[in-house]
């Protein structure tokens, strides 16, 4: 296999971006990636989107995207799984490029999701329907149960969860591309709308439009596009029974475990390797679920983490320094790209006062549905 590097990104603003359809908003995105690394052309492309069918009636996407970007011909795929359809498209990428099949390769996510879909039901057919959705059960329910099985087992709070979601919107109010740039208190928090008990509305990330693009190629030809190659160094996926009742343990998230073990054997690192990290946070208590099973904290010091700073700009370490899901928006097919470009530019020393001192080595993590479907990958400044 061939090392990977990535030379080049761009992105949307988050957001209810209503003057742009979806193909605007993927062209916006590559057209920046591809300038970005002065590259006029690719080998291929991956479009990462869960649900362009069900949002805006549009499906087929791979040879549409390429003859918007000017580049009928060129062989391009949509990637589907579900909320994590964008960090899967970044590991076809990786595949494509370490393989040798292609140099060049654009990896993308994209979604328009306020259009007028019923978003309520487009996001339930990532869960299972015959089990789940059947019967009445929401993805706000769905991560409602996890909470309540990890308040079970735990000293969990729901001032606990909280914190998540004011830290991270601390972090998003340093972004100009997140959907919500401003900070919210813990009593706002608190005091929000329940949606599903324990979680409340700023428990929730929003409703999102928005693109992400990466420009892949070959380490050894990544000199010809920018002084600051960022490495692909680990890339694992894994899944688990889709259907809440039919894992071992609700409050764990296996797939999270496994996928995150396999990037660590690929990149030779251990957790406590990771300086900052980007994790699926559509539910604050999701964050605190994938921190553990990403192995970055034990359960107790990721139950606080938020609370004592230590997953903050300036704690041991930083997790979703973008504002994450929760703040700066979660286009369900942009998202896995998104998460990228963060660690992408917090190793090139480029996250402006979002930065992280000295970061060379980082991991994103990026979730289908209710945790049946999970990436992870690694990152290292070259």
């Amino acid at each position: 296999m061939r090392e990977v590097a990535i030379v080049g990104a761009g992105m949307t603003r988050f957001g209810e971006l209503w003057q742009s359809s979806l193909r605007d908003l993927f062209v916006e995105a590559a057209d920046e990636a591809l300038r970005a690394a002065g590259a006029d052309h690719v080998d291929s492309i991956f479009v990462g989107n869960m649900s362009g069918g069900q949002f805006v009636g549009q499906e087929h996407l791979g040879p549409l995207m390429a003859d918007h970007l000017g580049m009928a011909g060129v062989a391009a795929t949509r990637v589907e799984s579900a909320c994590a359809s964008g960090g899967v498209a970044l590991r076809l990428g990786f595949i494509e490029v370490a393989s040798g099949m292609s140099d060049l390769v654009l990896a993308t996510g994209v979604e328009k999701m306020t259009d007028g879909a019923d978003v309520t039901n487009v996001l339930a057919s990532a869960a299972d329907q015959e089990n789940e959705v059947y019967h009445g059960i929401t993805f706000p329910g769905l991560y409602a149960m996890i909470a309540r099985a990890y308040m079970t087992e735990n000293d969990l709070t729901e001032e606990d969860i909280s914190w998540v979601a004011v830290k991270n919107h601390k972090h998003g109010a340093m972004n100009p591309k997140a959907q919500f740039q401003h900070e919210v208190t813990l009593e706002q928090v608190m005091n929000s709308t329940m949606v599903s008990d324990p979680l409340r509305l700023l428990h929730c990330s929003p409703v999102s439009d928005g693109a992400a693009a990466v420009l892949l190629c070959p380490l050894e030809q990544a000199r010809k596009y920018t002084d600051r190659p960022v490495r692909i160094v680990g890339s694992g996926l894994a899944t688990a029974p889709m259907a809440l009742a039919h894992r071992p343990d609700p409050a764990r998230l296996d797939a999270v475990a496994r996928s995150a073990e396999r990037a660590y054997g690929m990149a030779h690192v251990t957790p406590g390797d990771i300086q900052v990290a980007e994790v699926h946070d559509c539910f604050s208590i999701a964050e605190i679920c994938c921190i553990e099973a990403l192995g970055l904290l034990e359960r107790e010091a990721a139950v606080k983490g938020a609370v004592t700073g230590c997953t903050a700009l300036g704690g041991r370490i930083p997790v979703n320094t973008s504002g994450g899901l929760k703040a700066k928006g979660h286009p369900v097919g942009a998202t896995g790209i998104a998460q990228t470009i963060e660690i992408f530019e917090q190793l090139r020393g480029e996250a402006g006062d979002r930065q992280v001192e000295g970061a060379r080595l980082g991991l994103t993590q990026n979730m289908g549905g209710s945790g049946a479907s999970s990436v992870v990958h690694i990152f290292e400044g070259v």
